[in-house]
């Protein structure tokens, strides 16, 4: 769409790029949290039950669903002297610190008024994140109309996410959470979870500011965008529906659904099966961690030849599949007694080269998902006149934070289903529990990823026809 002034093509500065990017730390800290720590520190150290914990951030997770879908639609109709989306952008930069330093903080009290608490403090981190990403991720479309400069923009975002996530995964557990004199289990070091919570919080407040201040110049550059035009609820309500449920649209959300929780399902446990079917130390588990970079790096430089060569949704379901298999072929080989035994030095390089290549697909996939929906805003755009980014990713961003929702309750449920013990030691779970955890979880993760793949089978955008699209929109921008 090179001639439409609100929607420019071609290549952005790399400084745009990086500041772009940055902010999508706190999103990448955030999951870290819910993803690999939450259910650990509710279930093992405060002593909520597990299903307790799961069904917390599900509650969390619905009443996300509900405000997020409304803050994109209200973020594309604001009209401000700092654009659509950077108020949003701003605002949330203090209840997202504030919120998640609490979430780590419950008081001692009841079981019951704990759950209470972390349902209450979920929503609100929940709530805080969605006010910074998703107008964040509506700047996406508005940047740039080009099919590969998207994906650029999107590896940027997952870029700076996976490694903030990843980097507080190694300092977590190679620092805080280490054995003391009184707790000689280091993932159950109150201490470090509190020293954890205020390091997270600042990092999350200094990378939404610099990602909003950084990211303002490039808005002010350009024109703004048509008068809003204001609908009665009821109408706003149904124009809503009907891009959601786009043909086109649907099929990425449903497979960017599933597959997000099977990442989630995958990311939740894995501390579980590192610490009790791997029986790793928090150093070892750290030293597997770190090798999540080498998965990062793969990422970027698969994922724009792949989309280049063979299209974004080949790409992307090549990737899919390959994430499942890289997840489930450890467990299948231990299970069937051929893979090495716990303390063999093997079993940590072995360890570490699965998490890389599983961090690559994953992410690769992810990325490519997430530009196939910034494809989308212009198909909807050609048959409706309205530009709806903020809508449409807003629906993105929740599927995203379905990792941390759903991924964690079907953890909380399979933790409860084959009764994991609470504080349990590792080397004191019985092996047919461990085994029935492994079973389960592969067969669920199995289940959600094939029906991501099959959904993703029916989104009908190619290179071809995006091109199509921006020419048809160039011509009518030009009348």
């Amino acid at each position: 769409m090179a001639n439409s002034p609100s929607r420019p093509a071609g290549a952005l500065p790399l400084s745009t790029r990086l500041l772009y990017g940055s902010g999508t730390i706190a999103f990448g800290v955030k999951d870290q949290g819910f993803n690999a720590l939450l259910m650990l520190f509710y279930n093992q150290v405060v002593g909520l039950p597990a299903a307790w914990v799961g069904s917390a951030i599900m509650i969390a997770m619905i009443a996300d669903a509900l405000f997020d879908p409304l803050l994109g639609q209200y973020s594309d109709n604001v009209r401000t002297r700092w654009g659509r989306r950077h108020p949003f952008m701003y605002a949330a930069a203090l209840p997202i610190a504030a919120s998640y330093l609490l979430l780590w903080m419950p008081p001692e009290m009841p079981h019951g008024a704990q759950f209470g608490w972390l349902v209450v403090t979920a929503i609100i981190v929940r709530f805080s994140i969605s006010l910074y990403e998703i107008p964040s991720t509506a700047l996406l479309a508005e940047f740039t109309s080009d099919y590969d400069e998207r994906t650029k923009l999107v590896a940027a975002r997952y870029f700076f996410g996976v490694c903030g996530g990843i980097g507080m995964t190694v300092v977590t557990f190679g620092y805080f959470l280490q054995p003391t004199p009184t707790q000689p289990v280091g993932h159950l070091n109150v201490g470090g979870y509190v020293t954890y919570a205020w390091v997270a919080a600042a990092i999350m407040l200094v990378s939404v500011l610099i990602s909003s201040l950084g990211t303002q110049k490039e808005v002010l550059k350009r024109p703004p965008p048509p008068p809003a035009v204001k609908l009665p609820v009821g109408q706003m309500l149904r124009e809503m529906l009907g891009i959601l449920v786009h043909p086109a649209y649907i099929s990425i959300l449903l497979a960017s659904l599933f597959f997000a929780v099977a990442s989630g399902l995958n990311m939740s446990l894995a501390v579980y099966f590192s610490t009790y079917f791997w029986e790793l130390s928090a150093t070892q588990i750290a030293t597997v961690a770190s090798s999540s970079i080498v998965g990062i790096i793969l990422a970027f430089v698969v994922v724009l030849p792949l989309s280049a060569r063979f299209g974004k949704k080949p790409s992307a379901m090549l990737m899919f599949g390959l994430s499942l298999l890289s997840s489930v072929t450890p467990l299948i080989l231990r299970l069937t007694g051929l893979f090495p035994v716990n303390g063999d030095p093997l079993l940590i390089w072995l360890l570490m080269g699965q998490l890389a290549f599983g961090m690559m697909t994953t992410i690769a996939g992810g990325i490519l998902a997430v530009s196939m929906v910034a494809d989308v805003t212009d198909q909807i755009q050609l048959e409706t006149g309205r530009r709806s980014e903020g809508l449409l990713f807003s629906a993105a961003t929740m599927v995203n934070k379905a990792i941390s929702g759903m991924g964690i309750m079907l953890a909380g449920l399979l933790l409860a289903f084959v009764k994991f013990p609470e504080n349990a030691q590792p080397g004191h779970v019985t092996a047919d529990t461990l085994r029935g955890l492994a079973s389960i979880y592969m067969g669920v993760l199995s289940i959600a990823t094939i029906i991501a793949i099959i959904c993703l089978a029916y989104y009908p955008i190619s290179r071809s026809r995006h091109l199509e699209n921006i020419r048809q929109l160039g011509e009518a921008a030009a009348e």
